[in-house]
């Protein structure tokens, strides 16, 4: 072990079709599918005034981060997508395309920090947050920017956060290869005890997914809050 380490303390993660630890085990054996819908968790624990009109990318990044908890709420986030709020902005556009106007509502939650920041007020956290756009899709970028963030001293904790909704139909054509949609997140810390898992055994992982797998196998039997 060296002192430019950084482990992950624990991890949460969400998807859809996946609803307890067992079916996570099965998904990094290759034995269960995440589900291609555009379907989100139902945060329930938030108000529901607060909560009606989140995206699925918005109500995926709470749920993970509530299934972290508890950590310092000073504690920074870093959050990554590959693309953002992408149905919003579909939407958007088509509003604008189709009748000329854009709703301020929907445009004040479409922006690409909007999922971390939402959930930043739903648990009332305090320690800020970065959102970044991994360069070329590439997932190792994200592992490396946390590690940069770490081993800087800024901070002594750090969430990793990725989450990416479904590719709504009509923007296929757009991307080159489709992510099932899915998010997680890392509390990850310079601290070390056994039971913490060194982040550089993924810094080749490239996909979110493959790291997540990855992970999953590395622990055994998932052992990831889900709901």
């Amino acid at each position: 072990m060296t002192s430019s380490e950084i482990y992950i303390k624990r991890f949460s993660a969400w998807a859809p079709g996946i609803e307890n630890p067992s079916e996570w085990d099965e998904w990094s054996h290759d034995k269960r599918d995440i589900l291609s819908e555009a379907t989100s968790p139902k945060i329930n624990y938030t108000d529901s005034n607060f909560r009606r009109r989140l995206s699925p990318i918005s109500k995926m990044t709470i749920q993970v981060i509530h299934d972290l908890l508890p950590f310092n709420d000073e504690t920074k986030l870093l959050f990554f997508s590959f693309r953002g709020e992408l149905s919003r902005e579909y939407q958007i556009f088509k509003m604008l395309t189709e009748e000329r106007v854009i709703s301020p509502s929907a445009f004040s939650l479409s922006g690409f920090n909007t999922p971390v920041a939402l959930a930043s007020i739903a648990f009332g956290l305090k320690g800020g947050y970065s959102a970044l756009y991994p360069a070329n899709n590439s997932f190792s970028s994200c592992i490396k920017a946390a590690q940069a963030s770490v081993l800087s001293g800024k901070t002594d904790e750090l969430v990793l956060i990725y989450a990416d909704e479904k590719i709504p139909a009509e923007c296929l054509n757009f991307f080159n290869e489709e992510y099932s949609p899915l998010a997680f997140a890392l509390l990850l810390s310079r601290e070390y005890k056994n039971e913490f898992t060194p982040i550089s055994l993924f810094n080749t992982e490239d996909n979110p997914a493959a790291f997540l797998k990855k992970l999953l196998l590395c622990h055994g039997k998932a052992n990831i809050n889900s709901i």
